[in-house]
């Protein structure tokens, strides 16, 4: 018998950190996360039971580009379909607000070894022959800077 999932288009701040830390990801400070929540073009989160179990949010400029982040799925409920139902919901709402003329480019950082899961929604894994690495920085308030 199949898990009872449903999908919902929100998240609270504490099933976002707990998601975040179960997937081994830092928490983020409370008005931060819900700052990111709030502003957040789109998210879907999986429900099993009524517990999140899951979750994926856009990030746009509301014209060409758009981020794919923190896609979550609780450890014990990978495997079963969330985070490629959640990916697909992702991509649907993408696509859907492409209009006629237009493209977006959408950017993601998959996770080690998550590149596969990603491909099979038409991701390029970087770097390749036209494209590099792409690249990252975490920036921490520093109280000497001031």
């Amino acid at each position: 018998m199949g898990l009872d999932i449903k999908y919902v288009k929100q998240i609270s701040v504490e099933d976002y950190n707990y998601l975040r830390k179960s997937v081994g990801w830092a928490e983020i400070e409370r008005s931060q996360a819900l700052a990111g929540i709030n502003n957040s073009a789109f998210i879907i989160s999986a429900l099993v039971n009524d517990k999140t179990a899951g979750a994926a949010r856009v990030v746009s400029d509301g014209g060409y580009i758009v981020v794919i982040a923190d896609v979550m799925v609780l450890p014990e409920y990978q495997g079963n379909g969330i985070g490629k139902t959640m990916m697909q919901k992702v991509m649907d709402f993408i696509k859907g607000n492409v209009n006629e003329g237009q493209c977006v480019f959408v950017n993601l950082m998959a996770a080690k070894g998550k590149e596969p899961f990603y491909s099979q929604f038409g991701f390029e894994t970087r770097p390749n022959e036209s494209l590099g690495a792409g690249m990252t920085q975490h920036i921490y308030y520093n109280n000497d800077a001031e």
